[in-house]
């Protein structure tokens, strides 16, 4: 079985997407992850590590009252650093991390609470999903585990979105491919 990288780069291949990445917590492994994958160049725009919080407004465009009232670790500041990575790097999908990591808790939120985003072409006439998602973690261990699954879980959000938006030519190459399964 392909890992979830490898998997990301076929389907976005397939599609003829590209994507871009925002990291806080994981710092660069998210784009690590997908360059590690033969071919990723033909899908991977770039990345932008704003661990600062003031990078995420500056770099990214995450609204500044936003982060002066939740503070980076927050649901809409994920949503917003994926779509900003999205634009500025002109990608067809951006994907975004923010979180604690620990060792301390960060904003009055504890280590573990992680939030993933994607954001992707919006829903069409004909209903085709996509748009953007923000998923909330609550992951236990230490730093590195937390951060390795904090990569983990953004790549399966944005696995989610691409399979809900195959068309039905793209499952029959995939059931054909698995032997009709």
């Amino acid at each position: 079985m392909s890992s979830p990288a490898t998997e990301l780069v076929r389907l976005l291949t397939v599609r003829e997407d590209t994507l871009a990445v925002a990291e806080s917590l994981t710092g660069g492994l998210v784009a690590a992850e997908i360059t590690a994958v033969p071919g990723a160049s033909r899908v991977f725009r770039g990345s932008i590590t704003a661990y600062a919080t003031g990078l995420k407004h500056e770099l990214l465009g995450v609204d500044d009252d936003l982060l002066a009232r939740h503070g980076a670790v927050d649901p809409q500041v994920a949503a917003q650093m994926a779509a900003g990575v999205r634009k500025v790097l002109g990608a067809d999908w951006g994907i975004a991390t923010t979180g604690v990591a620990g060792p301390e808790p960060q904003d009055g939120k504890p280590v573990g609470t992680v939030f993933v985003a994607v954001d992707g072409p919006v829903t069409d006439r004909a209903g085709s999903a996509g748009g953007g998602k923000v998923a909330a973690l609550r992951l236990n261990g230490g730093r590195a585990e937390i951060r390795m699954e904090s990569v983990r879980s953004v790549l399966a959000v944005l696995l989610e979105q691409l399979a809900g938006e195959q068309t039905g030519n793209e499952r029959a190459q995939d059931t054909e491919r698995n032997g009709g399964f």
